[in-house]
């Protein structure tokens, strides 16, 4: 890439790209080069803010960047690994492959993809960073490869025609085909897999599984990664986590949730707790009212009220300001001073536009409002004010 074309990036980086495309660029551009590089950039400020920066990295086409992880999730699945030797079979855009690599002395990035192949070893380069790439198939490469200390996948997740796979059998490559040969190659195995899928099916599908990682980022779940440990036996250890906010991680079991008796309120107390979307998505619902001070509203609800504060819960916390059965009346009651406000409904009968459009409440982010059941199915609107995040 030229320094011309590096120039029109530089003062483009923010600029409409469908609407750059229309204008005509300056003599000496490589125009098609600098709109790609232009794009990548903008989708990749958030997701991966210190190689957007880069201006010596190139980057692919659009659908390699929506499926690469982010900076912080990468970081993640680094800091659970480490050792002398350690491939990527599905490498991609090679971020997961560039963070990962730091905790190794050896490092292999396999792609199937011959441009993608090209640019991380551009990349690589480029971040000073000593990585093999070989352009093979993940099957190909385990076939030939040497032993080594830990093995990364990410299977794809959408099939030829471009629909989202449902099961990691349907992802390609099939891990569940390969996991024997996988962990005969490497004593750890971790794999990637869509926050989209089942856990329990993949816990069916997969041996030797001994964590479970679902990571959400900033309030979002973004992934599942499970590390399988050659000759493991036993329940998995799960472990939640929301990148990018204070909130704690959360560690259980899921035979703890299974023999746990979860504690329902009588009413709604002086603060409202939301499991974040890692812990919903692993299913600990019981168990949190064990190992926190607070009481269900309902069974089926997975929302949360204590009496005192707990600030170290897993998720989102909110004061209430009040609560009144769903009749006519709440908006002469309880609403009366509220035009505008945030709105939740956990196991309610009517949808978030539905409840809207009933209480003639728009938009807003001061007040939350959330809708739900409690004990004894009486439905009810809780009136609250953020306090944590």
């Amino acid at each position: 890439m030229n320094e011309i074309t590096k120039q029109f990036i530089r003062e483009n980086l923010n600029t409409d790209v469908p609407t750059l495309a229309l204008k005509k660029a300056p003599v000496g551009i490589d125009v098609s080069l600098a709109l790609r590089q232009i794009e990548a950039r903008q989708l990749l400020q958030k997701k991966v803010p210190s190689w957007s920066e880069n201006e010596d990295l190139l980057f692919p086409a659009h659908l390699s960047l929506e499926q690469c992880s982010s900076e912080a999730s990468a970081q993640y699945k680094a800091s659970l690994l480490q050792g002398q030797t350690f491939a990527d079979l599905t490498g991609g855009l090679g971020v997961d492959t560039y963070f990962i690599s730091q905790h190794f002395q050896q490092a292999e990035y396999v792609e199937r993809q011959a441009e993608l192949c090209d640019l991380a070893r551009h990349n690589f380069e480029v971040l000073k960073t000593r990585v093999n790439v070989c352009n093979e198939t993940a099957e190909e490469y385990l076939n030939h490869c040497l032993p080594k200390n830990c093995i990364f996948i990410d299977p794809a997740r959408r099939d030829a025609y471009g629909r989202k796979a449902v099961s990691i059998s349907d992802c390609t490559p099939d891990v569940a085909a390969l996991q024997d040969l996988l962990l005969e190659k490497a004593e750890i195995v971790m794999v990637k897999l869509s926050p989209m899928l089942d856990i329990s099916k993949a816990l069916t599908e997969l041996q030797h599984v001994k964590e479970v990682h679902v990571v959400a980022v900033a309030n979002e779940c973004k992934e599942l990664d499970l590390v399988m440990q050659r000759g493991f036996e036993g329940e998995p250890q799960f472990v939640c986590v929301n990148l990018l906010t204070s909130q704690p991680e959360l560690r259980f079991t899921q035979e703890e949730e299974r023999n746990g008796i979860g504690r329902i309120a009588d009413g709604v107390s002086h603060y409202l707790y939301e499991p974040n979307p890692a812990v919903l998505k692993a299913g600990c619902f019981k168990l949190l009212t064990h190992r926190y001070d607070v009481f269900k509203l309902h069974k089926n609800s997975n929302l949360y009220t204590s009496v005192q504060l707990v600030p170290d819960f897993p998720g989102r916390i909110f004061e209430v300001e009040g609560w009144a059965p769903y009749n006519k009346k709440v908006q002469q009651t309880l609403l009366r001073d509220v035009d505008k406000a945030s709105i939740a409904v956990r196991n309610f009968p009517l949808s978030v536009a539905e409840l809207r459009k009933s209480l003639k409440i728009g938009d807003g982010d001061e007040t939350y409002l959330f809708a739900t059941t409690l004990k004894g199915e009486q439905k009810v609107v809780i009136r609250t004010k953020k306090t944590a995040s």
